[in-house]
C-alpha cells in the first residue's frame, strides 16, 4: 500500500524539484507511482511512494529539497487538489462581452474562437479600428447579449 508524503521546498522552486525528483526516480528504479504539486501551493510537492525510504531517495541530491515532513498524509487530505473542476462554458461564438479584468478591462468585443481547454476565448475587441484578435482568460468576461446567427 502506497502512502503520499510532503517534500518541502524552496518558495517557487517547486516545478525544478518535481523534474529533479522524477529523473531521480527513472534513474534509480525506485517504488514512487505519483509526485505532483498542487496549483497555488508554494513550498510543497508531493510523493506518492512506496516506503518512506522510497521517497527519500527520490529527493536525494536534488537542489531546493529541503526534506520529508515527518507524517504521510491521507488521501482524504490531498484528495481536492486533485481534481480541477472544469468551468461550466456558457460562452458561443460571436457573443458579445465585457471584459472584466485585465488591460482592456470595461471594454466590450466579439467572441470569434473558445478555446475550452486552455479555458481561454479569442476576441475581437468592437471600438477599435482595426479588428485585432486578443486571448482572455474565460473567468475574465461577461456575455452582454448573445449575437444571433441570422443577421
Amino acid at each position: 500500500m502506497s502512502e503520499i508524503y510532503t517534500l518541502k521546498t524552496t518558495a517557487n522552486r517547486e516545478e525544478q524539484v518535481l523534474d529533479f525528483v522524477v529523473n531521480n526516480i527513472k534513474k534509480k528504479g525506485l517504488n514512487v507511482y505519483s509526485v505532483f504539486h498542487p496549483h497555488g501551493m508554494r513550498g510543497y510537492i508531493f510523493v506518492e511512494a512506496e516506503t518512506k525510504d522510497d521517497a527519500q531517495k527520490s529527493y536525494q541530491g536534488v537542489p531546493y529539497a529541503k526534506g520529508l515532513l515527518r507524517a504521510p498524509v491521507n488521501y482524504q487530505e490531498v484528495e481536492h487538489m486533485l481534481e480541477q473542476a472544469k468551468a461550466q462554458v456558457n460562452i458561443q461564438n460571436r457573443d458579445i462581452v465585457e471584459i472584466i479584468s485585465g488591460p482592456f478591462k470595461g471594454e466590450k468585443a466579439r467572441v470569434t474562437r473558445i478555446e475550452e481547454q486552455k479555458e481561454e476565448i479569442i476576441l475581437e475587441l468592437l471600438e477599435s479600428a482595426v479588428p485585432i484578435p486578443i486571448t482572455v482568460k474565460l473567468d475574465s468576461v461577461k456575455v452582454i447579449r448573445r449575437d444571433k446567427e441570422d443577421e
